[in-house]
């Protein structure tokens, strides 16, 4: 592919499938959002530069498709004050990778939640 994705590819007998990282993120992220106490994705500065040129560091979720089709998460998340971080974090980890096994029918190496704030209901 022309456009500095990675691709998730399944060969069946009709021809190849293949899922875009984009594809993975949101799937993360929807799972997240249905966590109590996650309040939202921590971006880095110059985010949105660095996707205008095909880079997606900083958007708070980052993908890495291994060779072997499997997935490693790494997502920068921030908490809801009075929200337990280390519960939400494992709550995180969770469903993330209950998610994407279920979507994607990959196998989820880790799901790393790095805790980057706090933030007020």
């Amino acid at each position: 592919m022309a456009d500095n994705k990675q691709y998730i590819s399944q060969k069946q007998k009709n021809g190849d499938i293949l899922i875009s990282e984009d594809v993975v993120a949101t799937v993360a992220l929807q799972a997240m959002s249905e966590i109590e106490g996650f309040a939202g994705l921590s971006t880095k500065p110059g985010a949105d530069i660095a996707e205008f040129i095909g880079k997606h560091w900083g958007k708070g979720v980052k993908i890495t498709i291994a060779e072997d089709n499997s997935l490693t998460v790494e997502c920068n998340v921030v908490v809801y004050y009075g929200s337990s971080v280390v519960d939400t974090a494992q709550e995180i980890q969770n469903a993330v990778l209950s998610a994407l096994e279920s979507v994607t029918g990959v196998k989820v190496l880790a799901v790393n939640v790095n805790v980057c704030g706090i933030a007020r209901k």
